[in-house]
């Protein structure tokens, strides 16, 4: 029996979850183009964000940072992602952003994919010079950046919807250079019922 998500973006047997996940910057056409099209799927079907599509101005020098399963040690599909970007337009080397945060919804309880994809975002920016990492964060998700060691520093509305600009501290996110590696995370889905 074949199980779906809501969205239609992947299609599992309903008993089966891939035990573990890459998250590592996109290096790959199939990459790229998968994340964006997750990022439609969530910020344009599920959540109505945009309209058509969530491609801007940012994505033409943003890296795309991905969480790919992994079936037999082989990469099979992406499904997570986030961007980030050095602010060209600041004139102030090393102010760093964070954006389009977006896991696939059969995914949301497999992980911490959320969490990681943040971690990597975060680290390898960190790696690059970053001294300062900002994020409009939807206000729904404010609680898990807090856990995360993000501050709050302004509400924002953005595109009709409650967000929050926040800061990660940096102190918590020591530099990761093997970003091509990334972080490998295991599936705690069905785990004492826990989500991650």
């Amino acid at each position: 029996m074949l199980h779906a998500d809501p969205l239609g973006y992947c299609e599992l047997p309903a008993h089966f979850a891939p035990c573990e996940f890459r998250i590592k910057w996109a290096d790959s056409a199939w990459e790229r183009s998968e994340a964006h099209r997750l990022r439609r799927a969530v910020f344009c079907e599920e959540q109505g964000v945009f309209d058509g599509d969530d491609i801007d101005a940012i994505d033409a020098h943003a890296q795309l940072i991905v969480a790919v399963t992994q079936v037999g040690g082989m990469p099979d599909q992406v499904v997570g992602t986030v961007r980030i970007h050095e602010d060209r337009r600041s004139g102030e080397p090393g102010l760093w952003w964070g954006s389009r945060l977006a896991v696939a919804p059969a995914f949301r309880s497999h992980g911490k994919l959320g969490a990681t994809l943040i971690r990597l975002a975060v680290t390898s920016a960190h790696a690059r010079g970053c001294h300062t990492f900002l994020a409009h964060v939807q206000a729904q998700n404010l609680p898990l950046f807090r856990r995360l060691h993000w501050k709050p520093l302004q509400p924002e509305t953005l595109h009709g919807r409650a967000h929050w600009l926040m800061q990660a501290e940096l102190d918590h996110y020591p530099p990761c250079f093997d970003v091509f590696s990334g972080f490998v995370t295991r599936s705690t889905a069905g785990r004492s019922g826990v989500a991650a």
